[in-house]
């Protein structure tokens, strides 16, 4: 629904003020000057952003908005696909590229796209608000507001450069300045979460950005095609677009050593906060990239009260020091900082528990101390088995580094870890998962402990088995219960096995 022209005028209102404000020049300034000036800033697009757009430069630019600017610009004739999590400010590090390239003449045409066409408008609006009252876009590059020619959701400036919204689904034909077809076309948030449940919506929107939108283009004329758009499910146009894309930049909230990848802006603490008041689930596919819809396999879980560890023969505390690069081929492993997962787990009669453990992007020396912190949870009321998943391709690891962190952490803290590795040859990590914990879980024999509900690493592995599926990206702290589960019933079937059984003695009264 279009936004009436009262809503419309408080919107241009708001933004008037602010950019407004920020842009005060030099009045004194004599014409040699600025033209000097000018040119110095249009030589060097960063310093162009800050001077332009003081109010939206409040921090300094991480390397990834300065590469993606620089291939934006340099290439007249691109397709970028910028996936960048939530507060990386795609969209108006966006806005400050398209702008310089219309300012200085390189290109004349632009439309935006998004999933509505109020969106679209929303979206459009910086642009050109910043052209109606930026005081220094005004004082280098004179006055853009053409009268008469000066819509919401499209308008032409003085010196012909055209802008215009476009909704999903709408007709962008007839989109040309004069003899100029779009040179500049920026789809920004054109999925929405309702759109991707249904495949057929894709499949339409797609259908109309390949057979309606990108032939507005010129032939002969370098078109630049920018998609702005998380990954929010497992199927969506920007995925599709990454595959034709000439670069796909993917940029979440932190990066593989679990860092802000925007520190300037977004401190470690301010992300904390706003993760923590939100779902694992939610944070992943709005932060991370990793859209986790609802999977088919571990539909419900059991929550449950856990008997007394004194009541079992033993437990199993089983880590997964993180992914290896036999479950992802072709992809960089970062194992000294990827997720991790340590838990400790039960059986009573036929039912498996889950006490207590850890699920995070964690260092190593983290992953060894979780260990310790299951083993001070047991606190001798049981016996402990101490396993860390030790493939093939873990094995190098496991001896040069992990085994090195237990026995320094034995020694500043004098406390023995008898932990030894997992050394079988797994089967796909998918089918060893849901063949293993499927049929326990379906028939409730698989148990969350309740009293850690509203622990966060529990939470978080919950949220993974209830995504779970064959292409599932995160799988590690089922991952982890799998290898536990795994242990235990090996010790439980290597007990039955030592005890020898009596034959029965035949009855001699007996008939044969």
């Amino acid at each position: 629904m279009q936004k009436t022209d009262k809503q419309y005028l408080s919107l241009w209102k708001e933004f008037a003020e602010g950019i407004r404000n920020s842009t005060p020049i030099d009045t004194t300034e004599t014409p040699s000057d600025r033209l000097k000036r000018v040119k110095k800033l249009e030589a060097d697009h960063e310093a162009w952003f800050k001077y332009y757009f003081p109010k939206y430069c409040s921090a300094p630019p991480a390397q990834f908005h300065k590469d993606a600017a620089k291939r934006i610009i340099n290439n007249p004739e691109w397709t970028e696909v910028d996936s960048w999590a939530r507060e990386l400010a795609k969209s108006t590090r966006t806005m400050m590229a398209v702008l310089y390239l219309t300012l200085t003449g390189k290109k004349s045409n632009t439309i935006i796209i998004s999933n509505s066409y109020d969106n679209a408008e929303r979206l459009l609006l910086p642009y050109k608000v910043n052209l109606e009252v930026n005081n220094r876009i005004i004082q280098d590059y004179g006055e853009q507001e053409h009268i008469g020619s000066w819509e919401s959701g499209e308008f032409i400036t003085k010196k012909g450069a055209a802008f215009r919204a476009i909704g999903a689904g709408q007709s962008p034909r007839g989109t040309r300045n004069e003899a100029i077809r779009p040179d500049i076309i920026l789809f920004d948030d054109l999925d929405t979460d309702e759109d991707c449940r249904n495949a057929d919506i894709i499949d339409q929107h797609w259908n109309w950005v390949q057979e309606a939108v990108i032939p507005t283009r010129s032939i002969s004329n370098p078109l630049l095609q920018i998609w702005c758009g998380n990954i929010i499910a497992e199927d969506c146009c920007v995925l599709r677009a990454q595959k034709f894309a000439d670069h796909v930049s993917i940029v979440n909230i932190r990066d593989d050593q679990g860092k802000s990848t925007w520190p300037e802006k977004n401190t470690e603490a301010h992300i904390d906060r706003v993760l923590s008041q939100i779902s694992y689930a939610s944070a992943q596919k709005e932060y991370f990239n990793n859209p986790m819809s609802v999977g088919k396999t571990f539909p419900e879980i059991k929550w449950g009260k856990c008997p007394p560890l004194e009541q079992l023969e033993f437990v199993v505390v089983y880590g997964d020091p993180g992914t290896s690069n036999k479950d992802r081929p072709g992809q960089k492993s970062n194992l000294s900082n990827s997720r991790k997962a340590v838990f400790i787990v039960g059986r009573k009669e036929f039912t498996y528990y889950i006490y207590y453990g850890f699920l995070d992007v964690m260092g190593n020396h983290i992953f060894i101390a979780s260990f310790y912190a299951c083993k001070d949870y047991i606190a001798g009321r049981t016996n402990g088995f101490f396993i860390v998943e030790n493939n093939t391709l873990q094995g190098p690891f496991y001896e040069q580094v992990l085994l090195p962190l237990v026995y320094n952490y034995e020694g500043a803290h004098g406390a023995v870890l008898p932990i030894t590795g997992d050394n079988r040859k797994k089967p796909d990590k998918w089918f060893r998962i849901e063949g293993t914990l499927e049929p326990i879980n379906r028939t409730g024999n698989l148990v969350f402990n309740e009293d850690e509900k509203s622990n966060p690493h529990m939470m978080r592995l919950v949220d993974q088995f209830k995504a779970a599926k064959p292409n599932s990206k995160q799988l590690d702290g089922p991952d982890a219960i799998e290898g536990a589960v795994f242990i235990i019933n090996q010790k439980f079937y290597n007990n039955m096995k030592q005890f020898t059984p009596i034959p029965l003695k035949r009855n001699p009264r007996k008939a044969l």
